[in-house]
């Protein structure tokens, strides 16, 4: 009788840690959710630059206005496009499948999300206009590669990213280039001031219709790590991205362009290369075209670098000493840097979480 007790003990006893162990994950899940919905905030914030920086450098609009717009580009996104880009993060990068217990894959995640949120907050405060899309991508690698080993990383997946973070900045700045020869040889004999008003109303539609893009392309990394999320905590049997998921990340990041990054915006509008508002006009439209072909595509690319490279392009275009080419290499420099280093502080994240839980 005794010894039946002992046993009805350590079974009640057994199934109350794994209650306990199954709440906090379902506690933490919700925080890794927030987390994510935070790296959305600040990629908005981070990231603001990209949409205003042009029209504020030509004085279209002043800087409130223009991050009014932004924000509001950046919210209407889902209108147009898919969420390839979505499952590209979340499946395309890391092996999923290969994750057999959940909370690591949890851990992963959020390792992933914290190195990233910290790679943005370092380069925010230096004024670095770096890629999230990417830091995000380092993330997830490193904290795959000290969670499972290099089984873990999907080189097709990571190899595409790769690729188009050299690409994507090359057809911006050669189309921004392309653009802004067509338009000076069509306007070559109209006065520059009648010029200037033509482009001033059109700098209108290229910087809300990159914004647009802007939203698409960033908002769908944080839709697809949060749908990894739903579906490790079974909310979901399959990636398939809910509708209020995609509402949430686009508010997440509207809300957190409409706060902006000053720092960022004075790199991108005055440090790289002086504008007029055709060249601004140009650089969007460039850099908004190239968005929107990636993001139909599927394909990951930062925005960063290609409103980057594209202001560097028609900047080009007047001689190439009028782009500032010392601020263009650190701004290089950084992209080249954010793989890596956000791969090390999510790989050192996931190691001081496994030490304090043991799993």
């Amino acid at each position: 009788m005794r010894g039946c007790c002992e046993r009805n003990k350590r079974y009640r006893g057994k199934e109350q840690l794994k209650g306990d162990i199954l709440l906090f994950l379902q506690e933490f899940i919700i925080f890794t959710i927030v987390l994510a919905l935070l790296f959305d905030f600040i990629n908005g914030f981070h990231d603001s630059a990209n949409a205003i920086s042009t029209v504020v450098a030509t004085k279209v609009l002043s800087p409130i206005r223009a991050v009014g717009m932004a924000a509001v580009g950046n919210l209407i996104g889902p209108l147009f496009f898919s969420t390839a880009i979505a499952a590209t993060i979340g499946k395309g990068i890391i092996k999923i499948e290969l994750v057999q217990d959940k909370e690591i894959l949890v851990f992963i995640i959020f390792s992933a999300l914290v190195g990233a949120v910290v790679w943005d907050l370092i380069t925010w405060y230096y004024g670095l206009p770096t890629s999230s899309s990417h830091a995000l991508v380092g993330g997830l690698v490193g904290a795959g590669l000290v969670a499972i080993g290099s089984n873990s990383i999907n080189p097709v997946g990571v190899e595409k990213v790769v690729a188009f973070m050299v690409i994507s900045p090359i057809i911006g700045l050669i189309a921004a280039f392309i653009l802004t020869t067509l338009v000076i040889r069509a306007f070559y004999r109209v006065a520059p001031s009648r010029i200037n008003i033509y482009f001033k109303r059109l700098q209108l539609f290229s910087a809300f219709f990159y914004s647009v893009t802007h939203g698409t392309n960033d908002a769908q990394k944080t839709m697809g790590i949060i749908t990894v999320l739903l579906v490790a905590y079974g909310s979901l049997t399959t990636f398939n991205v809910p509708i209020w998921v995609i509402l949430a990340a686009h508010i997440s990041i509207s809300l957190g362009t409409f706060l902006g990054g000053w720092r960022i915006v004075k790199t991108m509008a005055q440090k790289i290369t002086k504008l007029r508002p055709y060249q601004g006009f140009c650089a969007e439209t460039s850099g908004g075209i190239v968005l929107a072909s990636m993001a139909a595509f599927g394909i990951p690319v930062s925005t960063t670098h290609v409103i980057s490279s594209s202001i560097m392009g028609v900047g080009a275009t007047d001689k190439l000493s009028a782009v500032r080419w010392g601020i263009a290499r650190k701004i290089v420099g950084a992209w080249i840097l954010t793989i890596p280093a956000t791969a090390i502080i999510s790989g050192m994240t996931f190691s001081v979480m496994k030490a304090i839980f043991r799993f």
